[in-house]
């Protein structure tokens, strides 16, 4: 998926993040929150943020097939250009096919597999296409990250029935159409990883979040039940939640580099309790590829969060932009 109808990302979203509900309140924020006050700090994130190594060795995905939706930018680039850094075959779909393109180029220049296939997951036709390709090409589908997703932020009696359904059949039955298709696959190898990703913004509505918030709630009830149904075959499936993350998902259009920052270092501490800054997409990758490994046999049926602490503190802080 694009920018739009991509990532949670996400989804999040990919990428997504629960800030992503609306890119209007980003872009009036930045005047509430005082941007020209704000010191520029050195780099991109706060004091103390984690450093960006990679694990030495890599290679917990080789030669294992690794489906990805919405994996032309955001959350679903960077999960996909981390399972090839370790080894996997990785298939993956979005709708902007230049972005696509692109992403499969680096990919392959890294030294890893990949192929890019458009697809659009709310079209029924075209996510059968794209699981079976993948598979056909790949010899199967050992994981499967289910990330399209699109946001968007009004309140209920502002939003139309068109906009309200975009919003589910993305990103609900996006992931349900993914379900569905990869499944079979999983069934004849008696073995498979599904992680969907849903957003903290289901655990921590916004006013104007109603349509997002639904869809990402949706996802949740679609794993547990799956999990359920399918456990005792050997797939496991789960929800990853990220919180807000730096990706074309939430970053308004056209705003400055600088900006963008000084907007980021404000918005932290307002907004995440526990570690007062933003996720970036490569940190919530880290988070896929550890649930899709092998070192978590026995979690099917969770939902994962993945927000720097932003639910277990106090209410998320919206700029009023009315």
């Amino acid at each position: 998926m694009d920018a739009k109808a991509n990532n949670t990302d996400t989804n999040a979203g990919a990428d997504a993040g629960s800030a992503a509900v609306g890119r209007r309140s980003l872009l009036g924020g930045a005047a509430a929150l005082g941007l020209g006050s704000v010191a520029l700090g050195a780099t991109a994130q706060a004091a103390g943020a984690p450093s960006r190594a990679r694990p030495e060795g890599g290679g917990r995905f080789q030669g294992k097939s690794v489906l990805v939706t919405g994996g032309t930018s955001g959350i679903g680039r960077a999960a996909a250009k981390a399972f090839a850094r370790e080894g996997a075959h990785v298939g993956f779909c979005g709708r902007r096919a230049e972005l696509g393109r692109q992403v499969e180029r680096e990919i392959r220049d890294a030294g890893g597999e990949a192929t890019y296939l458009q697809a659009d997951v709310r079209v029924d036709a075209q996510v059968r296409g794209f699981v079976d390709r993948v598979a056909s090409r790949y010899g199967g589908i050992d994981v499967a990250f289910n990330n399209a997703g699109i946001g968007g932020g009004k309140l209920p009696h502002e939003m139309s029935v068109e906009e309200w359904d975009d919003i589910q059949a993305t990103n609900a039955r996006g992931v349900f159409l993914s379900v569905k298709y990869e499944i079979p696959h999983m069934l004849r190898a008696q073995r498979g990883v599904i992680i969907c990703t849903s957003s903290s913004a289901a655990e921590q509505a916004r006013p104007n979040g109603a349509a997002y918030t639904a869809s990402k709630r949706a996802v949740q009830g679609l794993v547990k039940s799956a999990a359920l149904a399918y456990g005792t075959r050997g797939i496991r499936i789960n929800a990853l939640l990220p919180g807000t993350t730096d990706t074309p998902f939430v970053r308004p259009p056209g705003i400055p580099d600088a900006d963008w920052l000084r907007y980021k270092q404000a918005w932290g501490p307002l907004n995440v309790d526990g570690l007062e800054r933003m996720a970036d997409a490569e940190e919530i990758a880290r988070a896929v590829l550890g649930l899709a490994s092998d070192d978590f046999p026995y979690m099917t049926g969770a939902s994962v969060t993945v927000d720097g602490g932003s639910t277990a503190g106090r209410k998320m802080v919206q700029p009023n932009t009315t």
